[in-house]
C-alpha cells in the first residue's frame, strides 16, 4: 500500500501513418495519433520519474498522469542497455518511493507489483521472488545488462516501468518484461534490480548518459561444456563463476594479468555465480574504479586489482 502513491500512469504519444488501404476505403491519407500506455515510479520529490525505455522510445510526446492530473513530461535520458528511462515533470513535494536494496532480496521472499496493466490504474498483485540474476536475452543493446529479478507476481502489458516492492513498501525493482507466447502473464515476470536503476537514474540526471565501466573482455558461464572447451576441471562439486572467453589486448583485464580461460569467482568480497551476476556488478562501477578479482588458474587461487 505504501508504494501505490509513488506509481504514475504514462501515455506515450506518437503519430501513426495511415496505410493506402485506409485511404482507398474512405479514410484520409493523413497520420493518426497513437497512444500507448505504461507505468512509472516517482524517484524524487521534485519530479524525476523512472520508467522503461521501451515504454517511451517511439514517443513524440509524453504525458504523466498522477493524482488525476495530466503533466507534460520531459525526457531526461534513456539507457537501452538496461531498458530504463528518466522523465521529469514540473511538480514539487511528490511522494518519492522508498528505495530498498535488491542485493538483500531473497529467493522465496514476498514482493508486490504495482502498475497500470490494461489501463487499470494502480493495480497491485503479489507473489514471491522465484529467482535472481536471470538473463533472458531480450535487450538488443551492444552492451546489454540483464540480471533480472524473476517473480510470479502477475505482470501484464501496461505494468512496464512500474514498481516491484518488498513487504515494507521499499522499491526493489522496476518491472520490465514477461515471458509469454500470448502477450499476457503466464507465470514469469522480470524486474530490473533497484540497485542498477538507482545508478542509471543518477547518471542520466547528472550527465545525460550512463557512465559505463568496461572490463575489456567477454565472460561466459562456467559449466561442463565450457570446462571441456578450455580444458578446465570438470569434476567440481558445483560449477560456479565465469570464464574469460575473449580479452582486449590493452583492456583492464589484460593489464591486470588475467588470461582467457581464467575462472573469475569473486568480485571484491562478492561471489560471482554467473555471467549475469558479473554484468550486474559491472553495472555498479564507474570508469576508473578499482576492484579486486579472485580467479582460478591451473587450480590455484589468484587475486588481481582491475
Amino acid at each position: 500500500a505504501k508504494a501505490i502513491p509513488s506509481v504514475v500512469y504514462i501515455n506515450s504519444i506518437s503519430q501513426g501513418v495511415v496505410s493506402s488501404w485506409d485511404w482507398f476505403f474512405g479514410g484520409s491519407n493523413t497520420t493518426q495519433k497513437q497512444v500507448s500506455s505504461g507505468s512509472g515510479v516517482i524517484f524524487s520529490t521534485d519530479g524525476y520519474i523512472v520508467t522503461n525505455n521501451h515504454v517511451i522510445e517511439s514517443a513524440e510526446k509524453i504525458e504523466v498522469i498522477y493524482n488525476k492530473r495530466v503533466y507534460p513530461a520531459e525526457l531526461v535520458g534513456t539507457d537501452p542497455s538496461t531498458d530504463l528511462a528518466v522523465l521529469k515533470i514540473e511538480e514539487k513535494n511528490l511522494p518519492a518511493v522508498v528505495l530498498g536494496k535488491a542485493k538483500n532480496v531473497q529467493v522465496g521472499e514476498w514482493v508486490i507489483a504495482v502498475g497500470n496493466p490494461f489501463s487499470l490504474s494502480s493495480t497491485v498483485t503479489a507473489g514471491i521472488v522465484s529467482a535472481k540474476g536471470r538473463r533472458i536475452g531480450i535487450l538488443e543493446d551492444k552492451f546489454p545488462i540483464e540480471s533480472f529479478i524473476q517473480t510470479d507476481a502477475a505482470i501484464n502489458p501496461g505494468n512496464s516501468g512500474g514498481a516491484l516492492v518488498n513487504k515494507s513498501g521499499e522499491l526493489v525493482g522496476i518491472n520490465t518484461a514477461i515471458l509469454s507466447r500470448t502477450g499476457s502473464y503466464t507465470g514469469y515476470a522480470f524486474a530490473v534490480p533497484v540497485d542498477i536503476a538507482k545508478k542509471v537514474v543518477g547518471d542520466l540526471i547528472k550527465y545525460g548518459i550512463v557512465q559505463k565501466a568496461l572490463a575489456g573482455g567477454n565472460v561466459i558461464d562456467y559449466d561442463y561444456q565450457t570446462a571441456k572447451k578450455y580444458d578446465l576441471p570438470t569434476d567440481v562439486k558445483q560449477f560456479s563463476g565465469v570464464v574469460i572467453e575473449k580479452m582486449d589486448r590493452e583492456g583492464p583485464l589484460a593489464n591486470a594479468g588475467l588470461k582467457p580461460g581464467d575462472i573469475i569467482i569473486k568480485w571484491n568480497e562478492a561471489t560471482i555465480n554467473s555471467k549475469s551476476n558479473f554484468e550486474e556488478w559491472m553495472a555498479y562501477q564507474y570508469p576508473g574504479d578499482k576492484v579486486t578479482l579472485t580467479y582460478m588458474r591451473d587450480s590455484k587461487l589468484n587475486t588481481s586489482v582491475v
